[in-house]
């Protein structure tokens, strides 16, 4: 199963200058549920976004050009397809960015599971791939308001291939 996952602003936007551009903790609970025990798979610049380096509890997967770019528990390949093939049929994949992985993905995705925020940002420089609404149909939609914690409204919506 290959899921690819993102929090998403109104305009498709997901992040600037290798920063996500949301922080709402219960997208980020969220995240660590579905991804925690699984394989994800990311850009080096994702992986280099991560504050503290691999994600735990997870198998982590680093695509690069660079054949001389190592990370401590990670495993790291040329390409998506490279990437896919070192994984068991069983295995849950989950795509954790960025814009160029994600576009790469797409055509070979199952699922979805995507954090629509309730908002166009200011500045933006990266951004999911547009959907074809024939191929997805919504299985299903959980939404929020803003609160104290969270300063913008969002909706969990997870897809899946029609």
């Amino acid at each position: 199963m290959l899921t690819l996952i993102a929090a998403v602003a109104e305009n498709g936007a997901i992040g600037f200058q290798n920063k996500l551009l949301y922080w709402l903790p219960n997208d980020l609970k969220r995240f660590k549920a579905l991804t925690t025990g699984h394989t994800i798979v990311m850009g080096r610049k994702t992986f280099e976004s991560l504050p503290k380096g691999a994600l735990p509890n997870r198998r982590n997967i680093v695509l690069t050009k660079n054949a001389h770019f190592t990370a401590e528990n990670t495993e790291t390949f040329a390409s998506l397809q490279q990437a896919l093939a070192a994984c068991k049929p069983d295995e849950d994949v989950f795509v954790i960015g960025g814009a160029s992985v994600y576009q790469q993905a797409l055509p070979y995705a199952d699922r979805l599971c995507l954090t629509l925020v309730h908002d166009t940002p200011d500045e933006a420089d990266a951004y999911f791939p547009q959907l074809n609404p024939e191929e997805w149909k919504v299985e299903t939609e959980e939404k929020h308001d803003a609160d104290e914690r969270h300063a913008f409204a969002y909706t969990f919506i997870d897809y899946v291939r029609v």
